[in-house]
């Protein structure tokens, strides 16, 4: 079946637009239910895996400018063992995401799976982005929050979302070398962005 990878910064509709591309292709939508399988897999409860998933990065990107030092673990929770750090987040969330390529297959929202499925040919993988004014503007209008405050929430998510693929993969999520399919979510109607990946899709063979 395959897998299509889908990187958004904040206010480029990825939360919108992926679903929908999985209800398209028959695939399953891979989100939510990422950090409870990685939380099941440390031995923590869902809510630490939640806040440091690659998706909830408010302040993240001070957590990883703080993780030069610390050494990579070597397997799972046991007792007495020291509570997981980001980086044993990181690795068991890329090996949830390998096991989704190997197996049922999906699309997967963020979590760098440009990065970590970047070798396999049955992946497509796509950016969604825009000018950061059009960004701002598109989560006012679908949130009715007030614009001071989501300019500081995009402020805080674009930067920690960057800083984990920086610190982790030493590359720019928004590097269009690392996708197949690039495109202004903020410019195309949502369907039209719908519509693009799944041809895409379709072209590779992937989905039902």
């Amino acid at each position: 079946m395959g897998v299509v990878t889908i990187s958004a910064p904040y206010g480029a509709g990825g939360a919108e637009i992926a679903p929908a591309v999985a209800e398209r292709l028959g695939m399953p939508f891979h989100d939510r239910a990422i950090p409870a399988q990685v939380a099941g897999r440390l031995g923590v409860p869902v809510s630490d895996a939640e806040a440091n998933d690659e998706t909830v990065v408010r302040g993240l990107w001070r957590l990883v400018a703080s993780l030069g030092s610390m050494p990579d673990p070597v397997g799972g929770v046991v007792p007495g063992a020291p509570v997981p750090d980001a980086r044993a987040y990181r690795e068991q969330t890329e090996r949830v995401v390998a096991e989704f390529a190997e197996g049922e297959g999906g699309v997967v929202l963020g979590r760098a799976a440009a990065l970590v499925l970047r070798d396999r040919p049955d992946v497509l993988h796509v950016r969604l982005d825009g000018p950061p004014e059009r960004r701002l503007a598109a989560a006012v209008a679908r949130t009715g929050r007030p614009r001071e405050e989501l300019a500081r929430e995009m402020e805080s998510t674009d930067r920690g979302r960057e800083a984990y693929v920086r610190h982790f993969y030493r590359r720019d999520p928004a590097d269009a070398a690392l996708y197949h399919l690039v495109m202004d979510s903020t410019a195309l109607p949502h369907e039209t962005c719908v519509e693009l990946i799944v041809v895409a899709a379709r072209g590779l063979g992937l989905g039902r």
